[in-house]
């Protein structure tokens, strides 16, 4: 609930500097009779501003999401793997089953203790992940099978490592990547000119004016607000966090 505070005092202030602004246009500059020629033209600039605008956010919200999207399947696959390479281990004979499980939940308390707290922090993955991953990976690769049960159950372990280190690899640079500074003022500019140019060319009632440069101040600063929670995966109120990790975590 707390995550949610900050967003929603965002939106209600930019819907109150636009009631604000609204209210010092209306008293500083007066609309004029004359004016109502003049707005035709505004309004249709105003409408193609508007429907650019429409585009851009659109480009811009389908390349956060599926970024996040990207993110959520790395974390499912590599904790998925992880947990395969647990339920191998556990039909390998001590102490090399017993280790690799040791070592996979290890890895595991490390990606849930250490790593999404410097992700959240859009910190740079520290080197005891890989650390402790390394540990893991040779635990399995210097296990010598001896039946042909056991040969393959090594071959699987093996093949689902590689795919940790694969969705390793994504998690860590997916956290890392950023919307583009290009769509960023795309998006801010675009807003910016939508909301001026309904000041420019309104309606004579400061009433309905005002309700109307609040509704769209709150809404450009609400989808602002929702870009950037997902443009940062790992924190704010839309942040995800590691329960799939600490589901295997426990269960191991």
């Amino acid at each position: 609930m707390d995550g949610l505070l900050l967003p929603v005092l965002i939106v209600i202030g930019a819907a109150l500097v636009g009631m604000g602004s609204i209210l010092i246009k209306h008293r500083l500059f007066p609309p004029e009779p004359e004016a109502e020629a003049r707005e035709g033209v505004g309004e249709y600039i105003a409408m193609m501003v508007g429907v650019l605008y429409a585009l851009i956010l659109g480009i811009v919200l389908v390349s956060v999401w599926e970024a996040r999207d990207g993110v959520q399947g790395s974390i499912q696959s590599e904790a998925s793997s992880l947990n395969q390479i647990s339920l191998l281990a556990a039909a390998l004979p001590a102490p090399n089953g017993p280790q690799i499980q040791q070592d996979v939940q290890a890895y595991a308390n490390v990606v849930v203790n250490v790593e999404w707290p410097e992700m959240a922090a859009h910190q740079p993955l520290s080197t005891q992940g890989w650390a402790s991953l390394n540990k893991l990976t040779a635990a399995i690769e210097g296990y010598q099978p001896v039946t042909a049960v056991q040969q393959n159950i090594s071959a699987e372990a093996i093949s689902q490592l590689s795919s940790v280190y694969d969705a390793r690899h994504s998690r860590q640079q997916e956290s890392a990547d950023s919307l583009s500074p290009v769509l960023w003022v795309g998006l801010i500019l675009g807003g910016a000119l939508t909301i001026v140019f309904v000041f420019c060319f309104g309606v004579r009632r400061s009433g309905d004016h005002m309700t109307m440069v609040m509704g769209l101040t709150g809404l450009v600063g609400f989808l602002v607000v929702l870009v950037f929670e997902l443009n940062h995966p790992f924190s704010g109120s839309m942040g995800i966090d590691s329960g799939v990790f600490s589901q295997y975590l426990s269960a191991t």
